[in-house]
């Protein structure tokens, strides 16, 4: 299973969020609100290339709808691999993390 980084996550993550209506804007605005980080365009359009290329990911374009016109966007989905990758990402941090955030929290509060 490929290793996903921390942004890699956040992004797969804001792509299963979108549901069907994932492209890059609307996946940078769901990661700012969702983390209080900004993020820029150029990021996002970098990794989910190279998330697309893992296979993880797979995109279609889309023109403007009726009623919505505009210049056609990529919209991203999630592939069962890339589900499997970020539910492993997941378990991971879960399992790293078990009966330690209690003493985090001491140790964050000094």
């Amino acid at each position: 299973m490929p290793y996903l980084g921390e942004f890699e996550q956040l992004i797969l993550f804001s792509v299963v969020q979108l549901e069907g209506e994932a492209y890059g804007t609307a996946i940078r605005q769901s990661i700012e609100e969702r983390t209080g980080r900004v993020v820029s365009s150029g990021a996002i359009y970098t990794t989910l290339g190279r998330l697309e290329e893992k296979g993880l990911v797979r995109s279609e374009t889309r023109g403007g709808q009726p009623g919505r016109p505009g210049r056609p966007r990529r919209f991203y989905t999630i592939e069962p691999t890339g589900a499997r990758a970020l539910m492993d990402s997941w378990k991971t941090l879960e399992a790293a993390a078990a009966g330690l955030v209690p003493r985090l929290a001491e140790l964050a509060d000094g």
